[in-house]
């Protein structure tokens, strides 16, 4: 097993998991197989309790687990399917150590950071990274590791000395370290001191980088490359110049064009690895295929404007899989991809009453967009916003998606405006009102007491209905008679009224196993108005983007009968 480590120095927020990732599809581009931890250096055991605005997304894996959203990056450019044991925290390390301690494992010894909890942390990344990822079932040969926050925290400092231990553990050949840091560019010049002095602290800790990875808004000069190698203690060939490009889909082939693999080839022994030629033309076709999505990119004339009405707009990464989810498909339909994002709460009357300006601008955004998406969320804030949204597309037929809490507000605005029950509303915002009322009830199964890891998480099957070949969503998903997607949500559409919504048009074409949940609607004589229960963002990879966002993304851009021909394929394999 070979280990590639990439840190984070000077500031958060650099960009290690787009690194990350790309590094790790550069590996399977050459035929290997790739597998990534993240480590965070938290206390809580996962990111299930964290707010949005807090920490970005939580992401949702398979297994149900809630995790940082950087999993969701390697996921999706790797084509790889984690584990919750792939995000280690400081919480979950901590917690796994006292339970050993109280059962007695460590006998009677004085339990310590070191050498206890560094065990800890080597034990755990040595048993996760030969977990099979891929649909081949065979363990991997390299596996990407992003230690999260900034080296030199007081957080992060076991995981550093634990990489640290572990560096001489695993043997030198099977181990390197990328450090990511940042080139300000004052006044026209670049500085490079903020770089020596994370390098400094790195070397101080013991870990020694391999090569560094210089963020800058601007290409790096050669002096300033000079520069870096000789007070980093490192070649010129081992800088690696991460400037600002189109996307960040275009990273890997920054990195590709400096001759990175070359490099990390050769520091890492890889022709010792066993490869075959199928492996090898697999990696070359996967390449192919990334820079026909990259050319794609750079090519569309078209653009598609889609009107995002959330609640936590405030902090772009609170959507981060929804974000990825819709490039994926806009580069897929060779369209230039522009969201318009609006605060949900902006669009209620109230607003219009005490600040005009935002109203007026929320509402020429939505009536202006050529799609319009609602996406999860909790809480009340901002509902009656999105409900309005919802209003609007259907009744203007404006290419509509909704995700979970959208799948429900658009429910509740079609039984008060279609139906006529005005006082519909969700046992969520509302729960001590009549439940009759309650046009989304709680699921009965659910913990009302804990928060964390207690909703209904993880890959759950979905079973299209009979008598559904009318439905869009169904076609774009191939016709397929089920499909899996991932969870995470407490309450569900009161089956109570089903029969009553679809006798109105708004079909329930996909179901859970019993047949009473609702996973997706679709409503009759409308280009594409869709939601589903599920997360389906969670699954959307850049090479194959997720089909509802995909459909929702070709309906708002005029092209959906070029997706159902399937002449919208990228050059290359479809299976990489």
């Amino acid at each position: 097993m070979k280990y590639v480590v990439v840190s984070g120095g000077v500031i958060s927020g650099i960009g290690k998991g787009v690194l990350a990732s790309s590094t790790g599809m550069l590996f399977k581009t050459l035929g290997y197989k790739v597998t990534s931890i993240k480590i965070d250096p938290y206390m809580n055991i996962d990111a299930g309790t964290m707010s949005p605005l807090e920490h970005g997304e939580c992401f949702v894996l398979d297994d149900g687990g809630e995790t940082d959203l950087d999993l969701g990056n390697y996921e999706r450019y790797l084509n790889v399917t984690l584990t919750k044991d792939h995000n280690i925290t400081t919480g979950k390390i901590y917690s796994h150590v006292i339970q050993k301690e109280r059962k007695g494992d460590y006998l009677g010894k004085t339990v310590q950071i070191v050498p206890h909890l560094t065990n800890a942390i080597q034990d755990w990344i040595e048993r996760v990274s030969r977990i099979p990822v891929d649909d081949t079932g065979l363990e991997p040969d390299i596996c990407i590791i992003e230690l999260g926050g900034t080296v030199g925290d007081i957080e992060s400092a076991p995981f550093v000395e634990a990489l640290r231990q572990f560096q001489f553990k695993v043997g030198r050949e099977n181990f390197a370290l990328i450090h990511v840091s940042l080139v300000p560019v004052i006044h026209g010049e670049q500085k490079t001191k903020p770089t020596q002095a994370a390098i400094k602290d790195l070397r101080s800790l013991g870990l020694i980088p391999d090569m560094i990875a210089v963020r800058c808004s601007e290409i790096l000069d050669l002096p300033t490359i000079e520069k870096i190698a000789m007070f980093c203690h490192v070649g010129c060939d081992q800088v690696v110049n991460v400037h600002d490009v189109n996307s960040t889909y275009h990273v890997p082939l920054l990195l590709l064009e400096q001759k990175m693999m070359d490099y990390l080839t050769k520091r890492l022994h890889l022709n010792e690895i066993s490869i075959t030629d199928e492996d090898i033309q697999k990696g070359n076709q996967l390449l192919i295929k990334w820079k026909s999505m990259t050319g794609n990119y750079d090519e569309s004339l078209q653009t598609v404007k889609i009107a995002l009405v959330g609640k936590y707009t405030h902090l772009k990464d609170s959507y981060l899989s929804v974000i990825k989810a819709l490039e994926h498909s806009s580069m897929k339909c060779r369209n230039k991809l522009e969201i318009q994002w609006v605060e949900a709460s902006d669009l209620e009357p109230e607003t219009q009453e005490t600040e005009k300006d935002k109203f007026h601008a929320a509402w020429n955004k939505v009536s202006t967009a050529d799609g319009i998406l609602v996406p999860g969320g909790f809480g009340y804030r901002g509902t009656e916003g999105m409900i309005l949204a919802a209003k609007w597309a259907r009744e203007n037929k404006v290419p509509y998606l909704g995700v979970c809490l959208g799948l429900q507000i658009a429910t509740i605005e079609f039984m008060r405006n279609v139906i006529g029950m005005k006082d519909g509303k969700s046992a969520e915002f509302f729960p001590d009102t009549d439940p009759e009322s309650h046009v989304v009830v709680y699921m009965p199964e659910i913990d009302k007491e804990n928060m964390g890891g207690t909703m209904r998480l993880g890959l759950r099957p979905t079973y299209f209905q009979d008598n559904t070949d009318w439905s869009q969503i169904k076609k774009v998903y191939g016709n397929k008679d089920s499909v899996a997607e991932r969870h995470r949500h407490r309450y569900e559409i009161n089956p109570k009224l089903i029969t009553q919504l679809e006798e109105n048009g708004l079909m329930f074409v996909g179901r859970d196993e019993t047949g009473d949940r609702c996973e997706i609607f679709e409503l009759k004589n409308h280009p594409y108005y869709v939601a589903t229960q599920y997360h389906p963002e969670y699954t959307s990879k850049v090479l194959d983007p997720s089909k509802p966002f995909l459909g929702f993304v070709a309906a708002s851009a005029g092209v959906m009968p070029k997706l159902l021909d399937g002449s919208l394929e990228y050059e290359g394999s479809a299976d990489f």
